[in-house]
């Protein structure tokens, strides 16, 4: 596949699309929230939904319900965490902090010598650096751990020691084909970190969860009557909190159901928000690929087409837990689902999820 992204970080803000109200009634909605969570199959199911600012939680599962209100606790979005990341380096971007065209490894050790086709902030926000998914040695490195946090088995230092030794030799030319990558996306935290000279909890305390209002949302587990538990595929077997080691800005928010709403709620409605210019921005196409180049992505978003009008998506896993988060502006409409089930073959979670938000 060839990717083809648009000219960056110079993208336009975005286009406001005219919201259309609700057709749908509040106790059919319910009922349909309460069939999803059915279909869904995990210990814990919370599906949030937002419609033009009015809200409808739905909360339930297989097991006994916790001491704390399910739609109360911090889930794991895993990968979806990335929507933050975008949404922070946009921000810095906009600011006039970064350009996006940094190379990394100068960000990360300005002393080395330049390369010739650098991999660039934009390139690994973007999965166009070439890296692989994960670092050659990931899987030897976290098989001890594999079963419970094999994440946790590879701190910051090894990871960027890594990219760094390495850097000359990417799987493709930097900013010619797409290929998603746990990996780049944590490098970049990494070199935005060491760029700004701040560390990458407070980049995202400061540039999104103060400025958008998150406070039931952060990158490390407190625990019981906090955060949710995580479960085996069996969904019976409890697993420990997710520690992403050196890949947090891949992978390690955790939030409540009502802060995801708030995030994605600001990405409807920009200009209630500080971060109106890199929100919009956000939602621009900048990357097209596949046969056709059908598949379109923004900084931090998947982006398909529906009648109405573009919707916008992330789904996000980890060893316990699973997440959905995506909005459509046509509609007005924002959902955020979480549950505390690990992926297994066929899963239904991600699959309700989507066809919840493209109805």
């Amino acid at each position: 596949m060839t990717a083809r992204p648009a000219p960056w970080p110079g993208v336009p803000d975005g286009e406001d699309t005219p919201v259309r109200p609700a057709a749908a009634d509040e106790a059919g909605l319910r009922a349909r929230l309460a069939e999803a969570a059915d279909a869904c199959d995990a210990p814990d199911v919370v599906l949030a939904v937002s419609r033009n600012g009015r809200r409808t939680v739905h909360s339930g599962g297989t097991a006994k319900p916790p001491d704390v209100p399910r739609e109360d606790l911090r889930y794991e979005i895993g990968s979806a965490s990335k929507t933050f990341t975008a949404l922070l380096l946009t921000r810095l971007i906009r600011r006039g902090v970064l350009t996006g065209a940094e190379p990394a490894a100068a960000c990360l050790d300005p002393g080395r010598p330049p390369d010739r086709d650098p991999v660039t902030l934009a390139h690994l926000i973007t999965h166009t650096s070439g890296l692989p998914a994960l670092p050659a040695d990931f899987v030897r490195r976290g098989l001890p751990a594999w079963r419970t946090n094999p994440y946790a088995r590879y701190p910051a230092g090894r990871l960027t020691d890594t990219f760094l030794r390495h850097r000359h030799r990417p799987r493709h030319r930097p900013g010619t084909r797409w290929h998603y990558s746990n990996y780049g996306v944590s490098v970049l935290g990494h070199a935005v970190a060491a760029a700004t000279r701040t560390s990458w909890d407070d980049l995202v305390d400061g540039q999104v969860l103060r400025a958008l209002g998150l406070s039931g949302t952060a990158l490390r587990a407190e625990g019981p009557g906090t955060d949710a538990v995580g479960h085996r595929k069996d969904g019976r077997t409890p697993v420990p909190a997710f520690d992403a080691g050196g890949f947090q800005a891949a992978g390690a928010v955790r939030s409540t159901p009502y802060d995801l709403l708030t995030f994605l709620e600001a990405h409807l409605d920009p200009a209630r928000s500080p971060a109106a210019g890199a929100l919009r921005a956000v939602r621009v196409p900048v990357l097209r690929r596949g046969l056709g180049h059908r598949h379109v992505h923004t900084v931090g978003w998947f982006r398909h087409p529906t009648d109405g009008g573009p919707m916008y998506f992330h789904s996000g896993a980890t060893l316990g837990q699973q997440a959905f988060l995506g909005f459509r502006p046509d509609t007005g409409t924002a959902l955020a689902a979480v549950c505390s089930r690990r992926f297994r073959a066929r899963d239904p979670f991600i699959a309700t999820a989507y066809a919840l938000l493209a109805e």
